[in-house]
């Protein structure tokens, strides 16, 4: 089968297009025919090694995992002895390493049923981002009806679906992002948007009872700034220019300054539950949610589609259709 693998730590230019073995399946696991894969700011971290605190589960010295991507939709091959609830045809979306190649293996508790009015595109770009945005609000921010959000980066994978889920839960939602992307903001629900070119949101005097940062580019004391007197501080990326630390540093410092307030920080580490994948399925069925997608690319342009998420200027989310592979 044909897979976009790398064999050491490096940037784009280290993956290549390469026929290789088809996975076994597990007892616990499916084996999926991959139609579609979404590419995450992951990838490039497994990619690249960096930051070097994910070497110790990712492989010190090379990638334990050599095929990339994490996010899937497609069909189901074959089911492992030990699962129950799927079948052999089923159309699912799911979290796995390996998802940027023609077959990948996935755990049943990482899996979710995807009925046929939701197209496989569309399914392929939830796990990691719009997991993320719902744990991030829902269990981290413990965002509720009637309260007030802001969302700092709300025009990216994971601020699209926050705007979104937000609005779900019944949430006043502030948005921030560039001029190029008020319209798009507003279309999923955004009550409020703040184009960050111009007005800086730590400084409008308005507090909120979350702040859901995907950016992380304001001090950490302006943003308490911007929070009520008992508002979360949800902080779900940061800036990565510490090859050694990364985002890490930031959330380190993040919770020490709101260690000895009333307000509270918390860090999201995507858990990609399959409860969680058939809530955000559910929401897309009841119109709640809808997939943002800025580009598409082929199975061999995988390294192409990580250079354009790297550069962070991409809208919502990028799919690599790896089913062209096969046709």
């Amino acid at each position: 089968m044909k897979a976009i693998i790398n064999h050491l730590y490096g940037g784009p230019d280290a993956l290549r297009y390469h026929d290789i073995a088809a996975p076994a399946v597990g007892a616990d696991e499916l084996l999926i025919r991959v139609h579609h894969a979404a590419v995450n700011p992951l990838d490039w971290h497994l990619l690249t090694g960096t930051p070097y605190l994910v070497r110790p589960t990712s492989g010190l010295r090379r990638p334990k995992q050599i095929v990339r991507g994490a996010d899937m939709a497609g069909v189901v091959e074959s089911v492992g002895d030990s699962v129950t609830g799927f079948d052999v045809g089923d159309r699912v979306v799911a979290s796995s390493g390996g998802a940027f190649a023609e077959l990948a293996t996935a755990p049943a508790s990482r899996a979710a049923l995807v009925p046929d009015d939701i197209d496989l595109v569309d399914a392929a770009a939830l796990p990691v981002a719009a997991i993320t945005a719902l744990q991030g609000l829902r269990d981290h921010g413990s965002l509720r009806s009637g309260q007030s959000v802001l969302v700092n980066g709300a025009s990216g994978g994971v601020g699209t679906f926050a705007v979104q889920i937000a609005k779900a839960i019944g949430a006043q939602v502030t948005a921030v992002c560039s001029a190029a992307n008020v319209d798009l903001v507003r279309s999923l629900g955004a009550d409020h948007v703040i184009d960050y070119t111009t007005t800086d949101f730590t400084s409008t005097g308005i507090r909120h009872d979350v702040l859901l940062d995907t950016v992380g580019n304001r001090p950490l004391s302006a943003c308490r700034q911007v929070l009520a007197r008992t508002g979360v501080y949800v902080m779900v990326s940061g800036p990565k220019a510490s090859k050694i630390f990364g985002p890490v540093k930031r959330m380190v410092a993040a919770h020490a300054t709101f260690a000895v307030s009333s307000q509270r920080a918390a860090t999201v580490f995507a858990d990609e539950t399959a409860g969680d994948l058939c809530a955000l399925i559910d929401m897309m069925n009841r119109g709640e949610l809808r997939s943002v997608i800025d580009r598409r690319y082929c199975l061999a342009d995988a390294a192409e589609a990580i250079r354009y998420v790297e550069t962070g200027r991409a809208r919502g989310k990028v799919i690599i259709d790896v089913i062209e592979a096969t046709t």
